[in-house]
This record gives structure tokens, C-alpha cells and sequence, in this order.
């Protein structure tokens, strides 16, 4: 099983801005809901937990690997969709014509940045490199999480604009056979 966990809060997401590649660190309650995540992970059975290189996402994995006496393994897979230009810019900032054009087209990448494709085949390359590992925790972000929910489930990256993600959830991915499947999503309790 893969639990896949989005990172705590930022300054940036706070305040509804795309972050993509900048390294922001975790604010308080960012802080915060990292070591409840730590907590709610203690008793579970994880073998390894590995993150995104992003400083937010080490952060947040880094109380769920100290309650069981592990090292966070960093990878790059995991790491957001590169927004390119579109960095630090709120959602509202861009085009209504781009805007449209990336809701639309899965391939459609901001200028500089990345596809929905391709975090896609970074995650499937993460998913089918994690085998039967026992519980693996993987702390990613947004777009990638999403990106492995639409893998699972056998359909097209568009439906991620159907997804909500709240910060410092906890979405469950496991495998039968070869095959992916969904066995939770948006976890915050």
C-alpha cells in the first residue's frame, strides 16, 4: 500500500498562489499539521516513507519517519508540476484563454513549465517502482497525488479538475497484481 500524503501548508498555498519548484518552507500550522500526521502514522506498520526533494514535503515527512526511526528517501518523482512563468501567480492571474486551453488538454503545458502527462508518467514510474513494500508513505504534492489518483483509477489526467486535494491529506493507493486501485482519498481526519 502507498499512502500518498500532500504536504502542510505554505506561506504560498496559503495564500492561493501556484508554487510549483520554489522550495517553500512550512508555516506554522504547516509545522503543525506535520507532527499530527507523525501521530496519526505512529501506530500504522510503514517501511519506508520517501518525499518529493522539496523542502515542504521533507518537512512534512520528516515526524511521520521519526516515529518509526527512519531516514526520509528523497525522489524526484514526486516533486510538483514545474509551473513554469505561472509560478507565484494566483489562479486568477492567468489568461482566461490559457486557463481554458489547460483545463481542456492534458498535454497543455504552461509556458516553461510541465503536462499533466508528464507528472503522470513520473508517478507511474513511482507507483511501479514501489512493490509490495509493505506500507510505504510518500509525501508529494498537489499535482502529482492527483496525477496517481487518475492512474489508479484507469482515466484520463483532466479528471484531476474534478479533485479536490486539502493539504496534509492522506490518499491510499494499493496494488493487486500489476493492477492499481483506489482504496482512499483525501484523508484529514
Amino acid at each position: 500500500m502507498i499512502a500518498l500524503v500532500r504536504h502542510g501548508q505554505t506561506a504560498k498555498n496559503r495564500d492561493g498562489l501556484l508554487q510549483g519548484r520554489i522550495d517553500a518552507p512550512l508555516t506554522e500550522t504547516g509545522e503543525l499539521q506535520a507532527a499530527q500526521l507523525g501521530v496519526a502514522f505512529a501506530e500504522q506498520p510503514v517501511a519506508r516513507v520517501v518525499a518529493s526533494p522539496l523542502l515542504r514535503a521533507q518537512a512534512t515527512a520528516a515526524p511521520i519517519a521519526a516515529a518509526h526511526g527512519l531516514q526520509v528517501e528523497s525522489d524526484e518523482r514526486l516533486v510538483e508540476l514545474d509551473y513554469g512563468e505561472w509560478d507565484e501567480r494566483g489562479l486568477g492571474d492567468i489568461s482566461p484563454d490559457e486557463w481554458a486551453q489547460w483545463r481542456a488538454d492534458s498535454e497543455f503545458a504552461p509556458p516553461g513549465g510541465e503536462s499533466l502527462v508528464a507528472v503522470a508518467k513520473r508517478m507511474e514510474q513511482f507507483l511501479a517502482a514501489t512493490d509490495d513494500e509493505g506500507l510505504v508513505v510518500a509525501v508529494s504534492h498537489v499535482s502529482p497525488i492527483k496525477a496517481a489518483v487518475c492512474l489508479a483509477l484507469g482515466v484520463d489526467q483532466l479528471a484531476t479538475w474534478r479533485m479536490h486535494l486539502d493539504l496534509a491529506s492522506v490518499t491510499r493507493i494499493g496494488r493487486r497484481g500489476r493492477a492499481l486501485y483506489l482504496a482512499s482519498f483525501n484523508e484529514t481526519a
